[in-house]
């Protein structure tokens, strides 16, 4: 049977769903009216005898007349094999009228059922009724289709079917990290730092939710937004390279650059970096996101940063790391070739609850600098929880480090040790917040490797120590705090404590167990009146053997770097910075000055005076009498200035030229710690996602 069988009504339609296809049976139902009609005839007599039949038989419940309601009642029925009407389901609004259906079927007359291959067979059919009723007229009223056809006819369109949908900046809105860059950060800080609000600024990176409410992104980047008809000029300018956009789901996908060309005038050496990189960034639905970089990079830089660079270099013949980047090889004579992988996949279950594991940084504190987890080291994997609710946001980061020096290498492989810390961060008042910090190191010895009871996200790590073993971790605890002054100015510290023995801390006789450091700082927002001046002052202070350790692998470092600050220990340190941007030129101006102690390492002098965070304390120069830059005194001062342009908010390209001037001045001249001075003028074109330190 080729036909669809017609029921047609004004106010309500049949139509079919029926388990065998129209197609596949030769007749219809039959009403004993219907006997003397053809097989065409049938189809229509069946359906204007049942339409007639429901509207002469239903009766719409009085209750329900009177409020004078209007929809539609959903029903499936079948005649089966017998002929005989069976009501399978109603779906109503009211259960009087879903009754006063199932009394209209049951008056139904037995049928002669539907035939198949000339045999009786069942057909199910649906039936929408519209309330109230009318004179019936003419519909269609077709058997159902085969569900597992419907369902392959639906498949056959899915690739037709998926929608790409404009890009709406979907990332502003999202769990991903902001990279950590401090002229970026420095646009949002006033917004993150007004009086009244329950903001954390101690924990970084910070992801685009928690700023995009303060600081609106997408609308600060339209008011600077240069207006471009053409795809490539809005590329360029405004946009994403690639954006892929859908109902749940987005990404974008961008190349970028840190090209950069200049000199150091005093050793006489042309600079550059050449570095390539491709970054992409998206979302599956609203909790999780992910973000990844990919750079290709050489270059040669100063002299004094190649001489750094080199200083570190891990065992096994790679002549260096570049700092804050990673382990590099050799390129042409004289250069270095270093790739880099960064990025984290970030799932939010709920609104109190973010996780995260990646492969990058992390940043403790409101300063420039930190005494207790910086991004000064190249990046390593972690695995961080961030728990926020009330007055607080608690974070718990785990991680796995390296030590690449000959003396915790073992068969070729570069030693593993592992590191957790807790920060609670809880806002007093509206204006004073303070910050609690922990952490602990371990190393993988007796083939423990991560001790599964460093994963206790609440208890202190300092009883766990003791509990592994006397020397089974490095622990070191710390506060933060601000107070806001008012909506322009705040002021910031950090306490760090590496060695908790209170005789040693108070009793005022050098010890070298008095290993504490501390930073006092102050921020300067519109500073003078002058809109979007950035004003900011630091004081950094840390004694000789703070994030040393006895046991070889238990410092505070990764790769040949401090996970603290840049300069190590055995230092102070005075910071003025002032960053501007108008639109998108932007500047930076920094200077820097400190007071610093190295060893002598000399064959008279071979004593460990606390500079060097990879050091002994078994060769410390004194028990007793220690005093801040002790050793090799040198005076350091750092100069810095940077003007530029930004291209692209979206992507943040920039274009700028800087200008560096750095003098190093130690008591006595050694083969590594020398005098020196730097005049370094260098020029560029980057993708801003990391911070560079140069201030060394």
């Amino acid at each position: 049977m080729k036909h669809l069988l017609l029921l047609c009504l004004f106010s309500f339609t049949l139509s079919s769903v029926a388990q065998i296809s129209s197609t596949d049976y030769e007749k219809y139902p039959e009403f004993p009216n219907c006997k003397e009609m053809s097989v065409d005839e049938m189809e229509q007599c069946f359906s204007q005898t049942l339409q007639q039949f429901i509207y002469d038989n239903l009766s719409v419940p009085e209750k329900i007349a009177e409020q004078k309601y209007k929809g539609i009642i959903n029903v499936l029925f079948e005649v089966n094999k017998e002929g005989k009407f069976n009501l399978l389901y109603v779906d109503g609004v009211y259960a009087e009228l879903n009754t006063e259906v199932r009394r209209v079927f049951e008056m139904l007359p037995t049928l002669k059922p539907a035939t198949y291959n000339g045999s009786p067979t069942y057909v199910q059919f649906t039936l929408p009724i519209a309330i109230p009723l009318v004179e019936p007229g003419k519909s269609i009223l077709s058997p159902s289709k085969d569900p597992a056809k419907e369902s392959q006819e639906k498949l056959a369109k899915e690739y037709d079917e998926i929608k790409n949908l404009p890009y709406k900046n979907q990332e502003y809105k999202s769990n991903i990290n902001i990279p950590l860059s401090h002229h970026n950060y420095s646009l949002f800080d006033p917004d993150m730092n007004r009086v009244g609000l329950n903001t954390h600024t101690g924990q970084k990176p910070y992801t685009y939710d928690e700023v995009n409410k303060y600081y609106d992104f997408e609308v600060h980047n339209t008011r600077i937004s240069e207006p471009r008809s053409t795809w490539l000029g809005r590329k360029f300018w405004n946009e994403h390279m690639v954006t892929i956009s859908g109902d749940d789901y987005w990404i974008t996908l961008d190349p970028g650059v840190d090209l950069q060309v200049g000199k150091d005038f005093d050793a006489d050496i042309n600079t550059y970096n050449n570095t390539r990189l491709v970054y992409t960034q998206g979302g599956l639905g609203k909790k999780l996101t992910f973000f990844a970089v990919v750079y290709e990079s050489q270059g040669r830089f100063a002299d004094y940063f190649n001489r750094y660079a080199e200083s570190i270099r891990p065992y096994g013949g790679n002549p260096a790391i570049i700092p804050g980047r990673g382990v590099a090889k050799k390129f042409k004579t004289d250069s270095y070739d270093y790739p880099v992988a960064t990025g984290q996949i970030s799932y939010s279950p709920s609104k109190y609850f973010n996780l995260q594991l990646g492969h990058g940084k992390n940043f403790i504190g409101d300063g420039y600098r930190s005494l207790l987890i910086s991004d000064n080291a190249s990046p390593y994997p972690y695995f961080r929880l961030n728990t926020t609710f009330w007055k607080l946001k608690y974070t718990n980061v785990w991680m796995s480090l390296r030590d690449v020096r000959l003396e915790a290498t073992d068969g070729g492989s570069f030693g593993t040790k592992y590191m957790a810390y807790h920060y609670l961060s809880y806002n007093i008042t509206k204006r004073l917040n303070l910050g609690f910090f922990e952490s602990v190191i371990w190393e993988n010895d007796n083939n423990r490797g991560f001790d599964f009871n460093y994963l206790n996200p609440v208890i202190f790590y300092r009883a766990i120590e003791f509990s592994t073993g006397s020397r089974g971790g490095n622990a070191l605890i710390g506060l933060t705090g601000k107070y806001k002054v008012n909506d322009r100015v705040n002021v910031y510290g950090q306490l760090a404590i590496d060695e908790f023995s209170t005789s040693d801390i108070f009793g005022g006789n050098g010890s070298y167990k008095n290993k504490i450091g501390y930073q006092l700082g102050l921020k300067y927002y519109d500073a003078f009146g002058v809109k979007n001046l950035y004003l900011q002052t630091e004081y950094n202070r840390a004694r000789p053997y703070m994030y040393a350790h006895n046991t070889i692998n238990l410092n505070y470092g990764h790769n040949n770097q401090s996970m603290a600050h840049t300069l190590g220990a055995n230092f102070s340190e005075f910071i003025a910075i002032a960053r501007y941007q108008r639109g998108r030129v932007f500047g930076d101006a920094k200077l820097i000055m400190a007071k610093r102690g190295f060893e002598f390492n000399t064959p008279e002098d071979s004593f460990f005076y606390g500079s060097d965070i990879y050091g002994t304390e078994n060769d410390r120069v004194s028990d007793l009498g220690n005093t801040v830059a002790q050793g090799n005194t040198t005076d350091f001062l750092h100069t810095e200035v940077q003007l530029g342009y930004l291209i692209n908010p979206a992507t943040n390209l920039k274009i700028y030229g800087s200008y560096i001037f750095r003098n190093f001045s130690p008591t006595i001249d050694t083969d590594m710690v020398f005098k020196n001075q730097t005049t370094w003028v260098n020029f560029g074109i980057r993708t801003d996602l990391f911070n560079w330190y140069y201030d060394f």
